[in-house]
């Protein structure tokens, strides 16, 4: 016969302040929700499906214009725009950190392409990019994911058409 959970499960009875009497209702909860179990199970499987699209994704080779930015994030959103492809999660949580970087620094509220060339900046983007698209591994993203609720907001929704060659 199959158990429904492990044996070695901690069970946690919480008796109700109600009632004195013996008789007192009990709520039986379990340390871990099934549904718990299964949305994560559902988020690991989503990440390795987004991990896996985003291999997928050809890096441009042919960069024939540059792009003028005063921010890291700016220069994301502008590449997303111009090459019409999504840039994955972890370069855009860097992008993120590179401009709360800036903060407080003497240049902060000096345009970014008068610090760095954009050609530059374009380059390091996308050899970060190669870099989270080619080597990350999927469960580290998804415990990123899980430890952050609000990880949709830097998971790009530009979904480019993929040559059905790949």
């Amino acid at each position: 016969m199959k158990r429904s959970h492990p044996s070695n499960e901690q069970v946690d009875v919480i008796s109700s302040d109600n009632s004195s009497s013996s008789d007192a209702e009990m709520e039986v909860t379990t340390e871990y929700d099934s549904k718990q179990l299964t949305s994560e199970g559902a988020l690991m499987r989503r990440v390795e499906m987004y991990q896996e699209y985003m291999k997928h994704i050809p890096i441009p080779t042919h960069r024939g214009s540059v792009i003028p930015f005063t921010s890291w994030m700016g220069l994301g959103k502008s590449i997303k725009q111009l090459y019409g492809q999504p840039l994955h999660y972890l370069t855009n949580i860097q992008l993120k950190q590179w401009d709360q970087l800036r903060i407080g620094c003497e240049d902060e509220y000096r345009p970014l392409d008068a610090i760095i060339h954009p050609c530059k900046a374009e380059a390091t983007i996308w050899l970060i990019e190669d870099l989270h698209r080619n080597t990350s591994s999927h469960h580290h993203v998804a415990n990123l994911w899980l430890s952050d609720p609000m990880h949709h907001a830097f998971v790009d929704s530009i979904l480019p058409q993929l040559d059905s060659s790949l």
